[in-house]
């Protein structure tokens, strides 16, 4: 049996060579030009995969997503859902994701962006920022990437409180629930780190009510999904002063447009989806595991990652 490689961006021939290199064992195809019959294929390996191949392929043990994302899959109307679907759980992800959210925490909390305007203003003026547990941050979304960042930035001082649709524990961290707590929790968040999946209950969320629930000059950091905030009352809510500022790394459209008003916006920082980039290195070689764990017998309970289609993450 063989392993397809469905992977429509720039780095596909990366990735098949990293994966021949470290497992020259595994049957590795690359689509479309290498597929051959698709009823040998066990193993699909996708970023991007082309819409309708995947329900071509009768014998697939399991999907391994390249991204921590699912969206770029499920978007796929004839997406097999009896097949398991294995997002990428890989330290290298974790790590990055948890070095950008902590640097840009830190930005906000210690006013970085308030000086830097200072300065292009010629303008000394001296503003002492709070001590670290005078700070309040939320994590939106304390799964799997937003639970370890939520209690490093405990650690590290911070007020740390954590939101997510089922109830959670983190050591350190103050965790609300449900629709119900919502507001609750926004109040509590001077700086409100996003992480949440993209779902049909996600979509929006932050929106003109929620956003009005956050403390006056309040930062936001996406780094989760572009869909997660209304674009346009986020920009009303800066230019009211509402809010302080924003840290964004993740679009409803990407590329970011040339003319998409978040460029120039005084008050915003724009990243470009870098914040929790897959490796190659240390990326394939999980997918290299999964696959010999899988075809050794190992159930798919065992595995980290594994989709929950009704919940969309």
């Amino acid at each position: 049996m063989a392993v397809l490689l469905l992977n429509s961006l720039h780095h596909r021939d990366d990735w098949a060579a990293a994966i021949r290199n470290a497992a020259p064992d595994i049957s590795l195809r690359v689509w479309p030009e290498e597929a051959g019959d698709l009823t040998d294929i066990r193993h699909a390996i996708v970023c991007h995969p082309e819409i309708g191949v995947l329900k071509r392929l009768p014998n697939l043990a399991a999907i391994h997503s390249l991204w921590a994302g699912i969206d770029h899959v499920t978007k796929d109307p004839d997406l097999p859902k009896s097949v398991p679907l294995i997002r990428m759980v890989d330290h290298s992800l974790s790590q990055g994701m948890l070095d950008y959210v902590t640097g840009h925490v830190y930005r906000w909390h210690l006013q970085m962006p308030k000086f830097e305007a200072l300065q292009k203003r010629i303008e000394w003026r001296q503003e002492v920022p709070p001590l670290v547990e005078e700070r309040r941050v939320g994590i939106m979304g304390i799964g799997t990437l937003g639970a370890p960042i939520a209690q490093q930035l405990a650690t590290l001082g911070f007020q740390v409180s954590g939101w997510s649709r089922s109830q959670k524990s983190v050591p350190g961290v103050t965790c609300y629930a449900g629709d119900e707590t919502l507001p609750t929790f926004l109040a509590a968040s001077e700086i409100l780190v996003l992480l949440l999946p993209n779902t049909a209950d996600t979509a929006d969320i932050l929106n003109a009510e929620t956003l009005a629930h956050l403390p006056e000059g309040a930062a936001i950091i996406n780094a989760g999904r572009g869909t997660l905030i209304d674009e346009p009352a986020l920009i009303a809510a800066l230019d009211a002063g509402a809010l302080g500022g924003a840290t964004l790394d993740v679009f409803k459209t990407e590329p970011l447009p040339e003319d998409h008003p978040f460029w120039r916006h005084p008050k915003i920082t724009v990243t470009p989806h870098v914040a929790a980039e897959t490796r190659i290195s240390s990326a394939s070689q999980v997918i290299i595991d999964n696959i010999r764990r899988l075809d050794a017998g190992a159930p798919i309970s065992d595995f980290e990652g594994v989709v929950d289609h009704a919940a969309g993450y």
